[in-house]
């Protein structure tokens, strides 16, 4: 862990706390290495998670940040921490499926591993205590009071997010399955915010379908770190 001064800690998380940053209108993100399932209710620490976790986000956000998808991340500070801008977070979670997996696959048993042409864009009320349920654009509209604009432009930018990680993860031999993304706002502008790494996204191997992700804690499947670590050699991070 490096000497880096940072601030009071604002908010902790499942498996981040964020803290003060070097600026008023910015926040250091310290990624843990919690590993949590079902809304916290499995729990276990899996050391050098958080380090793995840091650098694979902050590579996907940097090439996010290229291809102009405004994102709260200005860089990366040291082995598990990024600096990014301060955001008013919105209290939704945006799915992207370009396949059916996960809890849409409890939902739809004979689908399971069915390409989703075109994907689905799925937004879920981000609160814990009530198990983050799915919420239609109408109830954001009049009940988390998301207007319309926010509410297309989340949508936008998922598509468009998805259309350059696909590629990226492609190019390695990955498959793009799902992902969770979280937005705030800053001077009335959207940016993506949160982590993009295994612990948001459903990856499989192109030629295997063998899972490299957070399932592997979810299913009892095992060798979870090892799956973490052969996405961050794929991508060149370690």
């Amino acid at each position: 862990m490096s000497n880096l001064k940072i601030g009071s800690k604002i908010y902790e998380g499942k498996a981040k706390v964020l803290f003060e940053g070097t600026a008023p209108d910015r926040c250091i993100h310290e990624f843990k290495d919690s590993l949590t399932a079902f809304n916290g209710a499995k729990k276990i620490e899996m050391q050098s998670k958080g380090e793995l976790n840091c650098k694979i986000s902050s590579k996907i956000f940097s090439i996010l940040n290229q291809n102009e998808i405004p994102t709260h991340f200005i860089e990366q500070l040291d082995s598990r921490r990024i600096e990014t801008w301060r955001l008013e977070m919105l209290p939704v979670e945006v799915v992207l499926r370009n396949r059916v997996a996960g809890s849409l696959a409890k939902k739809l048993p004979p689908f399971e591993g069915q390409i989703l042409q075109p994907p689905l864009v799925e937004f879920f009320w981000k609160k814990d205590e009530f198990q983050d349920p799915q919420i239609s654009e109408a109830l954001m509209l009049s009940l988390l009071e998301i207007s319309k604009e926010d509410i297309d432009e989340m949508k936008s930018l998922a598509l468009r997010v998805n259309e350059i990680m696909s590629s990226y993860f492609s190019e390695r031999g990955l498959l793009l399955v799902d992902f969770k993304l979280e937005f705030g706002k800053r001077e009335g502008r959207i940016f993506l915010a949160d982590e993009i790494s295994p612990d948001t996204c459903r990856l499989w191997d192109q030629k295997t379908n063998e899972k490299l992700d957070k399932d592997r804690f979810r299913l009892e499947l095992g060798q979870v770190m090892e799956a973490y670590q052969e996405v961050a050699r794929r991508m060149e991070c370690l």
